[in-house]
């Protein structure tokens, strides 16, 4: 996998490539601002980009920024983003702009080596990965209105879907089969109004549904 990584701390950074390499990854090209990485994306086409959220020179939101062009350039290209703190604005902004292989992720989660490395790879392979204090905070402000003809379980379910759980990974966290979890699904699409007709995207817009952001993009 060819990844294009975009980080301003130098120690980040270069600890980002030894952990991206010893994973069988391979790091093409680094940026420590947003043009650099637009530059670089354009030049070796990676298979993935992973970007800070706030880079030079405001350190605002110019990674996002340049993660939004480069989604509207090569729309099949993998993003995953990192931000020091939830930014819910920033998830919603990045997961409206495309239908999977997108990720948002906190700092703290690259301690966890094999969940950030499993989320990566996630994202590369078409997924969307959304991080787990998003998610919660997201559940404690109540956003529901569609989402209140869910069960508590089906909630759940639609929570680590949003977190870029794979049917096995549900089945596993909540102690369920695989076919339960499929049920789950199935009524989670129906009651979201998600149609046969949307094919493998309807994963992509429960969650979306999730975020209360489906018709913003």
């Amino acid at each position: 996998m060819r990844v294009v990584l975009a980080e301003d701390s130098v120690l980040l950074r270069e600890g980002l490539i030894r952990l991206l390499e010893a994973s069988g990854m391979r790091v093409v090209a680094t940026a420590g601002e947003a043009e650099g990485l637009l530059r670089a994306a354009e030049e070796h086409r990676p298979d993935l980009v992973v970007t800070d959220v706030r880079m030079p020179p405001t350190h605002t939101d110019e990674g996002l920024r340049a993660a939004l062009v480069l989604r509207r350039q090569q729309p099949e290209l993998a993003v995953l983003v990192l931000s020091q703190y939830v930014e819910e604005r920033y998830a919603a902004q990045l997961l409206s702009s495309a239908a999977g292989s997108v990720g948002y992720l906190l700092k703290d989660r690259i301690a966890d080596v094999t969940d950030f490395i499993d989320a990566l790879r996630r994202v590369a392979a078409g997924g969307t990965v959304l991080d787990p204090e998003v998610v919660s905070q997201l559940l404690l402000r109540g956003y529901n209105d569609p989402l209140e003809r869910l069960t508590p379980r089906e909630q759940e379910v639609l929570k680590l879907m949003a977190e870029g759980r794979s049917n096995a990974g549900i089945g596993q966290e909540l102690v369920l089969s695989e076919g339960a979890v499929g049920k789950h699904i199935g009524n989670i699409f129906t009651k979201l109004d998600l149609t046969p007709a949307e094919g493998d995207h309807r994963r992509v817009l429960a969650v979306l549904h999730f975020l209360k952001i489906r018709n913003q993009a």
